[in-house]
């Protein structure tokens, strides 16, 4: 009991993962493509909508359900099908970490340049960060729910204090071109819709560690949706601000574009102030991605479709394993990508991540819909808003990319001779 946690952790849970790299690097990666991008976020921002209201829904379907969108897609699916998820989202927490370290290090040339040059001092770094907020992890629930609340508060002053001054120095010339890209207008939509996609991914959370929540068919869903919806509307007001205030050509060369931005509007004073709230962020959103990554494939294995090394908790509950396994992991994606730029490493992390986290979301909306029907708890609207959901996790699979679709096929085919394994074990 001393481990649950209430409404304003869960919160912060939801919005401190969400708020992580994405918001801080995002607007740089999207300048390559012009200000259409903008249409990018607003698709992703129905659809991330239409998500939260599916995982809503099932919270209340579903209160105790350790693995959130692995204890749903079971629930309704069957365990071949759990497995994937558990399996799929699983890479994506690698990933996740991978990219959101890449991110942490890349802010923190704003206060160290040689991190920008220096590939061992920044591998080095971002390493370190990462093993030293597993240990965070494997002290419990509620330890690590504490340095999430108050990252989550110390990282939205500075976004805010940028996003609401930006708005008198915006210059409307550097919305143009619209489409800056090689793309068709169709094709820039998909692909950035796809690439903010990851900015989204977090909306989840709070179901993951549902057996650990306070009144869950009660709390799980508030969360859930107030941590998503101020999330969107922040995260396109910011980039709507970002792009309007620096040059296309500054904008995409960027590796800390709100910092930028605030230097440009009040001095290189600004620059550290947003630099360091973008440390404080990315760091709080890894020590949240860490949680989760020792969550899933422990709720996983205690049904026997993992390897039960996963579910095995130390004194104070925490999957120490899980995490440690995990974190061995990220680690080796960090030193296999940090070869190329921060920027490319950031990208392909980001990619990948989008395409394996659609199978648990398209899943859980199928998982919805099924078990909406069985209990009669589902009506017209519910089942527009599950399809909606679907269509759209499938439809981003398409703006991967052929090296992140690639790569993530062959992650998930990997999996299956370890879900035959455990499943013979058990």
């Amino acid at each position: 009991m001393s481990q649950r946690i209430g409404l304003w952790t869960t919160t912060s849970l939801v919005m401190g993962n969400m708020i992580a790299s994405a918001m801080f690097m995002l607007p740089a990666t999207l300048a390559s493509y012009g200000s259409i991008s903008l249409i990018g976020w607003l698709v992703s921002g129905v659809g991330a909508v239409c998500l939260a209201l599916v995982y809503s829904w099932l919270s209340q379907l579903m209160p105790v359900a350790n693995g959130g969108p692995y204890a749903y897609t079971r629930q309704g699916l069957g365990d071949f099908a759990a497995f994937l998820v558990a399996w799929g989202y699983w890479i994506s927490l690698w990933c996740t970490n991978a990219a959101i370290a890449v991110a942490f290090v890349s802010y923190l040339t704003v206060f160290i340049p040689q991190l920008g040059s220096n590939s061992v001092l920044a591998v080095a770094t971002g390493l370190g960060t990462v093993w030293a907020l597993t240990w965070v992890n494997t002290r419990g629930l509620r330890q690590a729910g504490n340095v999430q609340v108050v990252t989550t508060i110390l990282k939205i002053t500075p976004l805010l204090l940028v996003t609401i001054g930006g708005f008198f120095f915006i210059d409307t010339k550097n919305y143009l071109p619209f489409n800056a890209g090689e793309h068709s207008n169709f094709g820039a939509i998909t692909a950035t819709a796809t690439l903010t996609l990851f900015a989204f991914m977090g909306l989840e959370c709070a179901t993951v560690p549902s057996g650990h929540v306070k009144e869950p068919e009660k709390t799980i869903p508030r969360a859930t949706m107030l941590g998503t919806v101020a999330v969107t509307i922040l995260y396109v007001i910011g980039t709507v601000v970002i792009m309007g205030v620096l040059p296309p050509s500054v904008l995409k060369n960027s590796q800390a574009p709100f910092a930028d931005a605030a230097a440009s509007m009040w001095g290189e004073w600004a620059r550290y102030l947003v630099g360091a709230g973008a440390v404080i962020s990315t760091f709080g959103a890894l020590n949240g991605w860490i949680l989760m990554q020792g969550q899933i494939p422990a709720a996983a294995a205690a049904d026997k479709l993992l390897p039960s090394i996963f579910k095995i908790e130390n004194k104070v509950g925490a999957p120490v394993f899980s995490l440690v396994i995990s974190s061995v992991l990220v680690s080796l994606l960090l030193m296999m990508n940090f070869s190329r730029s921060l920027g490319d490493t950031y990208q392909f992390a980001i990619l990948l991540t989008a395409m394996v986290v659609l199978i648990p979301y398209s899943f859980s909306a199928v998982a919805f819909v099924i078990m909406g029907a069985k209990e009669k708890r589902w009506t017209s609207w519910k089942l527009v808003v599950a399809t909606i959901a679907f269509l759209y996790s499938v439809w981003a699979v398409a703006g991967s990319g052929q090296e992140a679709v690639y790569w993530g096929f062959i992650l998930l085919l990997i999996g299956v001779p370890i879900f035959g394994w455990s499943r013979m074990r058990g």
